[in-house]
């Protein structure tokens, strides 16, 4: 039994495979992450933002919490055609939170973002002023909308918009804006790394940011 032990461990057995050789399996039932329920997080992909755009807005109807990790937020809740701000002032008497982490206007992040997607600091620095204003008004127009802004001073690399438990992850290029990266749908599963990451991802960064709203 122990040289099958170490067969099994070398060649990295499934648990079905060790079961048949008389081996006690290693994930306990229901949790294999070796399995596809376990590890299909990432359950829909989209070219951009504009492709996932009715599928979000869906998805937001029915959820009480929302949290954005973004830039300058503008096309996800501060312009009045923006991906989310319609769903949430569509239905001003469902309880919603809604937490929003924005970059600082005034590190050298921003400064540094300006440069590469070739805007001046001033102008890239406005916009997010902007969408802080934007959000502000948020809070008044739907009461029943606890809002919470956020600005945090690390360099942006990924977008998040988490609906309940459903992500919508993308990234931040060289070259590109947010919402012109592909588009990752993820849900939670019983062993999956990416939603626990992205999760954490956003609550350090809220730890660490400077609440304004």
């Amino acid at each position: 039994m122990e040289t099958y032990e170490r067969v099994a461990e070398g060649l990295g057995m499934p648990d079905e495979a060790r079961m048949m050789f008389g081996l006690a399996p290693q994930h306990p039932a229901g949790l294999d992450h070796l399995g596809p329920v376990g590890r299909a997080e990432i359950i829909q992909t989209f070219p951009s933002q504009s492709t996932a755009a009715q599928d979000i807005r869906t998805a937001a109807r029915h959820v009480t919490a929302i949290d954005v990790l973004a830039v300058r937020g503008l096309g996800i809740l501060g312009l009045n055609d923006s991906l989310l701000r319609p769903e949430l002032i569509g239905d001003p008497d469902v309880p919603r939170t809604l937490r929003v982490l924005l970059l600082s206007p005034e590190g050298q992040a921003a400064a540094r973002r300006a440069e590469e997607i070739n805007e001046t600091p001033e102008s890239f620095s406005a916009g997010i002023q902007l969408a802080e204003a934007r959000l502000r008004e948020l809070g008044t127009i739907a009461p029943s909308l606890t809002v919470e802004v956020y600005r945090y001073n690390i360099f942006p690399v990924w977008r998040l918009i988490t609906l309940d438990e459903i992500q919508y992850v993308s990234a931040f290029g060289q070259k590109w804006e947010g919402h012109e990266s592909a588009v990752y749908k993820i849900a939670p599963t019983p062993q999956g790394a990416l939603h626990r990451g992205f999760r954490r991802l956003f609550e350090q960064t809220r730890l660490t940011a400077q609440r304004i709203i």
